[in-house]
């Protein structure tokens, strides 16, 4: 039985001069969830309340998409990603992200069909990058993020910074395992967070003046208070820049 009183106060959803974010989430959800409590402390801490911000989320197969990396089917990635980006816009999200580094490999194509637009992760650390004045920074991330173009080109391109990735293909393959078979399973080890460091500090030592998590999970088990050279956190810096939109900035 429907207990809806027509008399009772009428409450709008969401603050009206909001606009409403979509995320493309579960890559992994462990990192979702931080873009999820950073975009609802970062609203609250805004209007000084709790305030909530207009969230639709789309949560994806985080295996099924390893299962399409592996077998190098970027194309029906990108299928999943524009009907994602299709299901938010229906309900009525005016911007999407993707809440990862690694699907903007096929970010283009995506944007292409897409009825919104998506605010992409790239801008969002070259702009922090840049604001710290460096010039030269090391990646660490998927396999995809460190060895192929489309983090790098738009850092390169749009904000004129150099990136360095680890040397040795072994490393970067062993960064790769990390994130796919702990990091996005909730895994946090003692001897890789070591590993990380390590491989963070060769970085530095080859001149990296900052180093990015360009992987969403990074974040979950490495932070600023464990290195002396700037730390650029993709999961918040992507985050604030969907606060940006929300607020209209």
């Amino acid at each position: 039985m429907n207990n809806y009183n027509q008399n009772s106060p009428c409450y709008p959803l969401h603050h009206p001069t909001l606009r409403k974010l979509g995320l493309v989430g579960g890559l992994s959800w462990h990192s979702t969830l931080e873009y999820y409590m950073y975009l609802n402390q970062t609203i609250n801490d805004h209007f000084g309340n709790n305030t909530n911000p207009p969230l639709v989320l789309v949560n994806l197969d985080q295996y099924s998409m390893h299962q399409l990396q592996k077998s190098d089917h970027w194309d029906t990635i990108a299928a999943m990603l524009i009907e994602a980006c299709d299901q938010l816009y229906k309900a009525g999200a005016s911007a999407a992200i993707f809440c990862a580094n690694t699907p903007h490999k096929v970010f283009h194509e995506v944007q292409r069909h897409s009825m919104i637009p998506i605010l992409h992760i790239g801008d969002a650390i070259g702009a922090a990058v840049r604001k710290k004045g460096l010039r030269k920074v090391g990646l660490i991330g998927t396999v995809f993020t460190m060895e192929e173009p489309f983090i790098e080109k738009i850092l390169k391109d749009k904000y004129d910074i150099d990136i360095m990735v680890p040397d040795q293909k072994k490393d970067r393959e062993k960064l790769h395992t990390i994130i796919q078979k702990e990091l996005s399973l909730g895994i946090l080890k003692p001897e890789t967070k070591k590993y990380i460091l390590d491989q963070i500090v060769i970085l530095e030592t080859m001149g990296a003046e900052g180093i990015i998590l360009g992987c969403t999970e990074f974040p979950i088990i490495i932070g600023q208070n464990d290195l002396e050279i700037p730390v650029f956190n993709t999961t918040l810096l992507h985050a604030q820049m969907g606060v940006d939109f929300i607020l209209g900035i």
